[in-house]
């Protein structure tokens, strides 16, 4: 699983997916594998990691078994994350799952590096997220030479984060009812 992707298997199309193991990115997945059927194009998730403190951080006090342990805790979160959008299930298309050493952005525009690719994202985090961080779907559609998806967030996901910010505000959670008639 590990690697950057290109292997003599690689040949023909590839949708490559993002797969950080949020809802948003299992969302893509499940798009992506969307694509790859309607495509006949093999499915490539792909989950990037760093050293803790970045790459900078990691020159400065390199620390080889933690190294390791980061390495093998990136692997498990992509296998956790297949598991949880496939249920263990054969989702009937070629699955080449690549963990690679990377900041995300950069890392994905790497491995979707043909322009008969498509490369498919869910949305970064909330709007304090996406100020905090570089998003990686704008990185991707600046830099990448195949085409780029955007997946929305799933609408449980807005659900969660209110009850959220409600529970943070220790103000009362409104009764299923009214979740749902919201939700219509």
């Amino acid at each position: 699983m590990h690697g950057n992707g290109r292997d003599g298997n690689g040949a023909g199309p590839r949708v490559v997916v993002g797969v950080s193991g949020s809802l948003g990115s299992l969302a893509a997945l499940h798009r992506g594998l969307a694509e790859a059927r309607d495509r006949g194009a093999a499915l490539v998730p792909v989950h990037a990691w760093e050293p803790p403190g970045g790459e900078h951080g990691y020159r400065r006090s390199p620390c080889p078994p933690l190294l390791a342990a980061v390495r093998e805790a990136a692997g498990q979160r992509l296998r956790d994350a297949l598991d949880a959008a496939f249920g263990g299930a054969d989702p009937g298309v070629p699955l080449r799952p690549v963990v690679i050493r990377g900041e995300t952005g950069p890392a994905l525009v790497e491995i979707a590096d043909r322009p008969d690719d498509l490369l498919v994202l869910g949305r970064a985090g909330g709007p304090l997220h996406r100020r905090l961080r570089c998003p990686v779907p704008g990185h991707c559609a600046r830099h990448a030479v195949c085409p780029v998806l955007t997946v929305p967030a799933p609408a449980l996901l807005d659900d969660l984060r209110r009850l959220e910010r409600a529970h943070r505000r220790h103000q009362p959670l409104a009764p299923e009812a009214e979740l749902l008639a919201v939700r219509g």
